[in-house]
Protein backbone atom coordinates (compact mmCIF):
# COMPACT_ATOMS: atom_id res chain seq x y z
CA UNK A 1 0.00 0.00 0.00
CA UNK A 2 3.15 2.23 0.15
CA UNK A 3 2.25 5.35 -2.31
CA UNK A 4 -1.23 5.32 -1.98
CA UNK A 5 -3.78 7.34 0.12
CA UNK A 6 -6.84 5.51 2.31
CA UNK A 7 -9.90 7.65 3.59
CA UNK A 8 -11.47 6.07 6.54
CA UNK A 9 -14.37 7.18 7.58
CA UNK A 10 -15.66 7.39 11.20
CA UNK A 11 -12.50 5.88 11.75
CA UNK A 12 -11.48 7.39 14.87
CA UNK A 13 -12.30 4.15 17.56
CA UNK A 14 -12.98 0.64 17.38
CA UNK A 15 -12.98 -1.26 13.76
CA UNK A 16 -12.54 1.68 11.82
CA UNK A 17 -9.14 2.63 13.92
CA UNK A 18 -8.05 -0.69 13.46
CA UNK A 19 -8.69 -0.59 9.83
CA UNK A 20 -6.46 2.85 9.91
CA UNK A 21 -3.96 1.10 11.85
CA UNK A 22 -3.62 -1.70 9.45
CA UNK A 23 -3.62 0.73 6.29
CA UNK A 24 -0.78 2.56 8.32
CA UNK A 25 1.29 -0.67 9.03
CA UNK A 26 0.74 -1.52 5.33
CA UNK A 27 2.54 1.43 4.35
CA UNK A 28 -0.36 4.26 3.22
CA UNK A 29 -1.36 7.38 4.08
CA UNK A 30 -4.15 7.22 5.93
CA UNK A 31 -6.83 10.09 6.28
CA UNK A 32 -9.77 9.99 9.26
CA UNK A 33 -12.99 11.65 9.10
CA UNK A 34 -15.86 12.05 12.12
CA UNK A 35 -17.55 14.49 14.39
CA UNK A 36 -14.67 14.34 16.86
CA UNK A 37 -11.44 13.46 17.21
CA UNK A 38 -9.84 10.33 18.36
CA UNK A 39 -9.60 9.62 21.81
CA UNK A 40 -6.52 7.41 21.74
CA UNK A 41 -4.20 9.01 19.20
CA UNK A 42 -3.14 7.17 16.01
CA UNK A 43 0.05 7.27 14.79
CA UNK A 44 0.36 7.92 11.26
CA UNK A 45 -3.26 9.21 10.63
CA UNK A 46 -4.45 12.80 9.69
CA UNK A 47 -7.47 13.57 10.98
CA UNK A 48 -10.27 15.73 9.82
CA UNK A 49 -13.56 16.89 11.34
CA UNK A 50 -16.25 16.76 9.14
CA UNK A 51 -20.28 15.78 9.65
CA UNK A 52 -20.96 12.91 7.31
CA UNK A 53 -24.35 13.26 7.24
CA UNK A 54 -23.39 16.87 6.06
CA UNK A 55 -23.77 16.31 2.31
CA UNK A 56 -22.20 19.29 1.08
CA UNK A 57 -19.34 19.66 3.56
CA UNK A 58 -18.93 15.80 2.53
CA UNK A 59 -18.39 16.79 -0.97
CA UNK A 60 -16.03 19.67 -0.12
CA UNK A 61 -13.83 17.93 2.13
CA UNK A 62 -13.37 14.89 -0.15
CA UNK A 63 -13.00 16.99 -3.10
CA UNK A 64 -10.63 19.14 -1.81
CA UNK A 65 -8.36 16.08 -1.43
CA UNK A 66 -5.36 16.11 -3.76
CA UNK A 67 -5.02 12.55 -4.30
CA UNK A 68 -7.28 9.43 -2.95
CA UNK A 69 -6.80 5.67 -3.69
CA UNK A 70 -9.24 3.66 -1.09
CA UNK A 71 -11.74 4.83 0.45
CA UNK A 72 -13.01 2.58 3.30
CA UNK A 73 -16.86 3.25 3.94
CA UNK A 74 -16.67 2.24 7.98
CA UNK A 75 -19.28 4.98 9.82
CA UNK A 76 -22.35 3.45 10.60
CA UNK A 77 -23.50 1.84 13.62
CA UNK A 78 -27.42 1.71 15.73
CA UNK A 79 -28.23 2.05 19.26
CA UNK A 80 -30.84 -0.51 20.59
CA UNK A 81 -34.03 0.33 18.76
CA UNK A 82 -37.16 -1.75 19.16
CA UNK A 83 -39.65 -1.39 15.54
CA UNK A 84 -42.31 0.50 17.82
CA UNK A 85 -40.94 0.94 20.62
CA UNK A 86 -41.73 4.26 22.29
CA UNK A 87 -45.44 4.67 21.23
CA UNK A 88 -44.82 7.88 19.15
CA UNK A 89 -45.23 6.67 15.25
CA UNK A 90 -43.65 9.87 13.77
CA UNK A 91 -41.30 10.33 16.64
CA UNK A 92 -40.29 6.60 15.80
CA UNK A 93 -39.57 6.14 12.24
CA UNK A 94 -37.70 9.71 12.14
CA UNK A 95 -34.78 7.65 14.70
CA UNK A 96 -35.16 4.40 12.13
CA UNK A 97 -34.34 6.74 9.22
CA UNK A 98 -31.28 8.55 10.80
CA UNK A 99 -29.74 5.05 11.40
CA UNK A 100 -30.01 4.39 7.76
CA UNK A 101 -29.11 7.50 6.81
CA UNK A 102 -26.07 6.71 8.25
CA UNK A 103 -25.19 3.34 7.95
CA UNK A 104 -26.59 3.71 3.69
CA UNK A 105 -27.08 7.46 2.30
CA UNK A 106 -23.78 8.50 4.32
CA UNK A 107 -21.55 5.53 2.26
CA UNK A 108 -23.20 6.40 -0.96
CA UNK A 109 -22.57 10.65 -0.62
CA UNK A 110 -19.01 9.65 -0.13
CA UNK A 111 -18.77 7.20 -2.17
CA UNK A 112 -20.16 9.62 -5.10
CA UNK A 113 -17.81 12.22 -3.29
CA UNK A 114 -14.97 10.26 -4.06
CA UNK A 115 -15.58 8.83 -7.48
CA UNK A 116 -13.26 11.03 -9.83
CA UNK A 117 -10.04 10.39 -7.38
CA UNK A 118 -11.17 6.74 -7.36
CA UNK A 119 -11.35 6.39 -11.04
CA UNK A 120 -8.22 8.73 -11.45
CA UNK A 121 -6.28 6.03 -9.33
CA UNK A 122 -8.06 2.96 -10.68
CA UNK A 123 -8.77 2.07 -6.53
CA UNK A 124 -10.75 1.06 -4.60
CA UNK A 125 -13.89 0.99 -2.36
CA UNK A 126 -14.28 -1.35 0.84
CA UNK A 127 -17.37 -1.18 2.67
CA UNK A 128 -17.94 -1.91 6.36
CA UNK A 129 -21.33 -4.84 6.40
CA UNK A 130 -22.65 -6.35 8.69
CA UNK A 131 -23.69 -9.86 9.37
CA UNK A 132 -27.33 -8.43 11.09
CA UNK A 133 -27.55 -7.35 7.00
CA UNK A 134 -27.99 -11.21 6.55
CA UNK A 135 -30.25 -12.25 9.16
CA UNK A 136 -33.06 -11.10 11.55
CA UNK A 137 -31.65 -8.14 13.60
CA UNK A 138 -34.37 -8.07 16.59
CA UNK A 139 -33.64 -4.55 18.08
CA UNK A 140 -31.31 -3.10 15.73
CA UNK A 141 -33.59 -3.86 12.40
CA UNK A 142 -33.30 -0.61 10.42
CA UNK A 143 -30.04 -0.75 11.09
CA UNK A 144 -30.16 -4.86 9.31
CA UNK A 145 -31.75 -3.59 6.37
CA UNK A 146 -29.32 -0.65 5.61
CA UNK A 147 -26.47 -3.00 6.01
CA UNK A 148 -28.28 -5.23 3.53
CA UNK A 149 -28.60 -2.46 1.12
CA UNK A 150 -25.24 -1.40 1.44
CA UNK A 151 -24.42 -4.85 0.35
CA UNK A 152 -26.38 -4.71 -2.45
CA UNK A 153 -25.40 -1.44 -3.25
CA UNK A 154 -21.43 -2.29 -3.39
CA UNK A 155 -22.55 -5.08 -5.97
CA UNK A 156 -24.06 -2.64 -8.38
CA UNK A 157 -21.31 -0.20 -7.75
CA UNK A 158 -18.63 -2.74 -8.63
CA UNK A 159 -20.26 -3.02 -11.61
CA UNK A 160 -21.23 0.04 -13.04
CA UNK A 161 -17.61 1.70 -11.73
CA UNK A 162 -15.96 -1.30 -13.45
CA UNK A 163 -12.97 -1.69 -14.82
CA UNK A 164 -11.69 1.45 -13.18
CA UNK A 165 -12.75 1.41 -9.43
CA UNK A 166 -12.79 -2.07 -7.63
CA UNK A 167 -16.10 -2.27 -4.63
CA UNK A 168 -16.23 -4.60 -2.14
CA UNK A 169 -17.86 -5.55 0.91
CA UNK A 170 -16.69 -7.14 4.50
CA UNK A 171 -19.56 -8.66 6.08
CA UNK A 172 -18.27 -8.31 9.52
CA UNK A 173 -19.77 -10.36 12.73
CA UNK A 174 -18.95 -9.84 16.10
CA UNK A 175 -15.81 -7.77 17.20
CA UNK A 176 -14.77 -6.93 20.48
CA UNK A 177 -14.19 -3.22 21.00
CA UNK A 178 -13.84 -0.41 23.45
CA UNK A 179 -17.49 -0.30 23.68
CA UNK A 180 -18.16 -4.17 23.44
CA UNK A 181 -19.96 -3.94 26.83
CA UNK A 182 -22.23 -1.97 26.31
CA UNK A 183 -24.36 -4.49 23.68
CA UNK A 184 -22.93 -8.01 25.50
CA UNK A 185 -22.30 -7.16 29.50
CA UNK A 186 -19.02 -7.32 30.99
CA UNK A 187 -15.90 -10.16 31.06
CA UNK A 188 -18.89 -12.62 32.06
CA UNK A 189 -21.06 -12.12 28.76
CA UNK A 190 -18.28 -11.01 26.38
CA UNK A 191 -17.11 -14.62 27.35
CA UNK A 192 -20.49 -16.11 26.98
CA UNK A 193 -20.72 -15.04 23.42
CA UNK A 194 -17.56 -15.50 22.59
CA UNK A 195 -17.92 -19.14 23.06
CA UNK A 196 -20.91 -18.90 20.31
CA UNK A 197 -18.55 -17.90 18.14
CA UNK A 198 -17.24 -21.73 16.04
CA UNK A 199 -13.44 -19.93 16.29
CA UNK A 200 -14.44 -19.42 19.93
CA UNK A 201 -13.87 -15.42 20.29
CA UNK A 202 -14.73 -12.48 19.16
CA UNK A 203 -12.89 -10.46 16.00
CA UNK A 204 -10.53 -7.52 17.56
CA UNK A 205 -10.54 -4.39 15.56
CA UNK A 206 -7.30 -5.67 13.60
CA UNK A 207 -8.54 -8.77 12.51
CA UNK A 208 -11.04 -6.52 10.22
CA UNK A 209 -8.04 -4.01 9.54
CA UNK A 210 -6.20 -7.29 7.96
CA UNK A 211 -9.33 -8.04 5.62
CA UNK A 212 -9.88 -4.45 4.87
CA UNK A 213 -6.57 -3.97 3.72
CA UNK A 214 -6.49 -7.14 1.72
CA UNK A 215 -9.39 -6.38 -0.38
CA UNK A 216 -7.35 -2.72 -1.10
CA UNK A 217 -4.57 -4.27 -2.07
CA UNK A 218 -2.77 -5.45 -5.46
CA UNK A 219 -3.79 -8.69 -3.67
CA UNK A 220 -7.35 -8.20 -4.41
CA UNK A 221 -6.63 -7.26 -7.71
CA UNK A 222 -9.36 -9.75 -9.26
CA UNK A 223 -12.08 -9.23 -6.82
CA UNK A 224 -14.61 -6.67 -7.24
CA UNK A 225 -18.72 -7.02 -6.31
CA UNK A 226 -17.48 -9.76 -3.33
CA UNK A 227 -18.44 -9.87 0.15
CA UNK A 228 -15.90 -11.40 2.42
CA UNK A 229 -17.45 -12.95 5.75
CA UNK A 230 -15.34 -11.82 8.62
CA UNK A 231 -17.26 -13.69 11.31
CA UNK A 232 -15.24 -16.32 12.94
CA UNK A 233 -17.10 -19.24 11.07
CA UNK A 234 -20.68 -17.74 12.02
CA UNK A 235 -23.28 -18.52 13.94
CA UNK A 236 -24.28 -21.80 15.33
CA UNK A 237 -27.67 -22.97 14.77
CA UNK A 238 -30.21 -22.69 17.47
CA UNK A 239 -31.84 -25.31 16.41
CA UNK A 240 -28.62 -27.49 16.92
CA UNK A 241 -28.93 -26.16 20.75
CA UNK A 242 -32.51 -27.67 21.25
CA UNK A 243 -31.95 -30.64 19.72
CA UNK A 244 -28.83 -31.66 21.91
CA UNK A 245 -31.16 -30.27 24.89
CA UNK A 246 -34.03 -32.72 24.46
CA UNK A 247 -31.70 -35.33 23.77
CA UNK A 248 -30.65 -34.78 27.38
CA UNK A 249 -33.81 -34.46 28.68
CA UNK A 250 -34.76 -38.20 28.42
Amino acid sequence: MKGRVALVTGGTRGVGAGIARALVEAGAEVVVCARRPPEVPLPGVEFTAVDLRDRTAVHDFVGGLPRLDVLVNNVGGSPYRPLGGDGDGGADVERHARVIELNLITPLTVSLAAYEHLKRARGSVVMIGSVSGSRPSPGTAAYGAAKAGLEHLARSMAVEWAPDVRVNTLVVGMVRTELSHLHYGGTDGLDAVARTVPLGRLAGPSDIGAAAVFLASDAAAYISGASLLVHGGGERPAFLDAATANKGGG
